[in-house]
């Protein structure tokens, strides 16, 4: 792998019953780096973020996370490494938000018979439940919560094993504005918090991208529009050329935005101009 690097994925195409869903993908996040994986439907993010979790195989190409290529590595050993936000967690008992938190550590969606935490395990989760700003929420169970409050339990449960990936799977869908910004000013804590942490998030939306944002992979039918720096890869060209469709990107205060660039009507002239 390139010096630094915690993931890298090499030529990946991924075909399902014929189709084509990747061609030709390139990407490479070094620690400390947070990407964004923007593209329309169907353009392949999931399919990209299945490979940077380890629970997809390319058809072809390669893929190396955390230094283990795919195929030749155990794969529970390295997703206990991988911290994943996902805002659809299938959370099915009535658990404590502290309990939530803990099956990061266990990489499960319920605790485990007869696994008991330790007092470092609680603390660790206290401090994280303190620092996605839950502190009163502790003890609230799982269906009382709110959408954004979930979503800030669920960083700190992917955060609770240390991880050096962390994915954001479409983390702000369903939210409101509020808690929208709540959440994203949770992601940006961790740039201070967990320098050495790489991130990749996926959106559709501009507009929920962190402001600690550094790098953008943009896809459009599979393939890649462009990858870089995201200055340079988020502009109204690239943007529009993914969407197939007329976008104008703009940037203010570290937060971006998009809009239609709306066609300018042609002026009918009236009887009497006509006649002149």
């Amino acid at each position: 792998m390139t010096p630094n690097s915690v993931l890298e994925l090499h030529d990946v195409t991924f075909r399902r019953n014929g189709t084509h869903i990747l061609e030709g993908i390139d990407l490479t996040v070094r620690a400390g780096e947070h990407w964004a994986l923007l593209g329309p439907n169907g353009a392949g993010k999931s399919t990209v973020l299945g490979f940077c979790g380890a629970v997809a195989f390319p058809t072809s190409g390669t893929v190396e996370v955390l230094g283990s290529l795919l195929g030749r590595v155990d794969l529970q050993e390295l997703r206990r490494h991988i911290g994943h936000v996902n805002p659809r967690h299938p959370v099915r008992s009535p658990l404590t938000v502290t309990e939530v938190v803990l099956t990061g550590i266990t990489g499960t969606l319920e605790p485990p018979m007869r696994w008991e935490p330790s007092e470092g395990d609680l603390r660790r989760a206290r401090d994280l439940i303190h620092s996605v700003g839950l502190d009163d929420r502790r003890e609230a169970r799982w269906p009382t919560l709110s959408q954004g409050e979930r979503g800030r339990a669920l960083v700190a449960r992917a955060l609770i094993s240390d991880p050096r990936l962390l994915l954001l799977d479409e983390p702000t869908t369903g939210l409101d504005v509020a808690a929208r910004e709540q959440l994203l000013e949770t992601i940006d804590g961790l740039a201070h918090s967990a320098p050495d942490l790489a991130s990749v998030l996926v959106t559709h939306h501009l507009e929920e991208l962190p402001e600690t944002t550094t790098h953008a992979l943009l896809i459009a039918h599979g393939r890649t529009v462009a990858a870089g720096s995201i200055d340079d890869v988020i502009t109204t060209e690239t943007v529009s050329r993914a969407f197939e469709h007329r976008i104008r990107v703009s940037k203010a205060e570290g937060r971006w935005s998009a809009r239609a660039v709306r066609e300018r009507p042609i002026p009918v002239p009236t009887a009497a101009e006509a006649a002149r």
